[in-house]
C-alpha cells in the first residue's frame, strides 16, 4: 500500500490543471511533497509542448516545477527510437515539442527514406500529411505513435487528438504503431527508469482510468484515482469495467490525495 511507495508519477490535465486553471489543492499537494522530499515526476502524454515549456506553464499557475521533473511522450519516444536504433533517420508528424525531443536524442529528421515514422498531435495535419505517411509505412518505416488519444479538451470544446490522426493512418497502410504514452508502460518505465526506482515502488496519481490507472495497472505500478476530472463518482463503475482494471486508492479531491500521502509519508 502507500507505506511501499517511494515515488509519484502525477499526471497533469484533469489532475492537476484544466486548461489554464489550476484545481483546487494542486499546489499545496506539490508543495508538500517538495518539503518532505518525496520523490514525483509529471508525465503527460501530451507530445506538442517541451518539458520546458511543460514546467513553465505549471509555474505560472502556481505550481513549483523543473523541466527535469517533466516527462512527455515525444521525449520517451524519441528515447524509445534512439534506443533501438541510435542516429536513426525519423520523419516526425507532430508539433514543436516532438521535433525538439528528436534532436535532443541524436535522431535525424529524414523525410525521404525515413526509417521510423512517429506521430503525435499534429494541429496542422492535412491529406498531403496522410499521404505522405502513408508511403513511409507502406515503404517499410516503423510506426511509433506517442499516445493514443482520440480526444483532446480546449477552451471550444473537445477536438481530435493524436489517436484520431493515427486512426486514419492505420486505416490507409494496415499498420499497428508502437505506442509511446498512456496506457502503454513505455512511458511509465521510462520515468521510473529516470527515479531509479523498482516499479512496485511507484505510485501512478490521475483522473483517467482508461490512460493513467490503466498504464500504472500494466507497469506493474500502484494506482491513485483522483476524482478531479474525466472520473466521477457517477462514472467510475463503468470507466471500471471498461478498463479491465481497478485503482489502489480513489481520492475525492486533492486534499484527501495530500493527506493519505503526507500522512504516510510522516509515519
Amino acid at each position: 500500500m502507500t507505506a511501499s511507495w517511494k515515488a509519484y508519477l502525477i499526471d497533469l490535465d484533469g489532475t492537476l490543471y484544466h486548461g489554464s486553471r489550476i484545481i483546487p489543492g494542486a499546489a499545496q499537494l506539490i508543495s508538500d511533497l517538495n518539503a518532505q522530499g518525496i520523490p514525483h515526476l509529471f508525465v503527460t502524454n501530451n507530445s506538442s509542448r517541451t518539458p520546458g515549456e511543460v514546467a513553465a506553464h505549471l509555474r505560472e499557475m502556481g505550481i513549483a516545477a523543473e523541466e527535469q521533473e517533466v516527462c512527455t511522450s515525444a521525449v520517451a519516444g524519441a528515447e524509445y527510437i534512439a534506443s533501438i536504433e541510435p542516429g536513426a533517420k525519423v520523419a516526425p508528424i507532430g508539433e514543436f515539442g516532438l521535433l525538439n525531443a528528436l534532436r535532443e536524442a541524436g535522431l535525424t529528421v529524414e523525410k525521404d527514406h525515413p526509417d521510423f515514422v512517429i506521430q503525435g498531435i499534429d494541429r496542422s495535419f492535412t491529406y498531403e500529411t496522410l499521404t505522405r505517411a502513408t508511403q513511409w509505412i507502406s515503404a517499410g518505416a516503423r510506426y511509433v505513435l506517442t499516445n493514443p488519444d482520440l480526444l483532446l479538451p480546449s477552451q471550444e470544446g473537445l477536438m481530435p487528438g493524436a489517436g484520431t490522426i493515427s486512426a486514419a493512418i492505420q486505416a490507409a497502410t494496415g499498420v499497428e504503431p508502437v505506442i509511446i504514452g498512456k496506457p502503454s508502460s513505455i512511458l511509465m518505465n521510462f520515468a521510473i527508469d529516470r527515479l531509479g526506482l523498482r516499479n512496485e515502488e511507484v505510485a501512478v496519481i490521475g483522473d483517467n482510468m482508461l490512460t493513467d490507472i490503466s498504464a500504472g495497472v500494466h507497469a506493474g505500478c500502484g494506482t491513485i484515482l483522483v476524482l478531479t476530472g474525466l472520473t466521477t463518482n457517477d462514472n467510475l463503475q463503468r470507466f471500471i469495467d471498461a478498463s479491465g482494471v481497478q485503482p489502489d486508492h480513489v481520492c475525492n479531491d486533492l486534499e484527501e490525495l495530500r493527506n493519505m500521502i503526507c500522512s504516510t509519508a510522516a509515519i
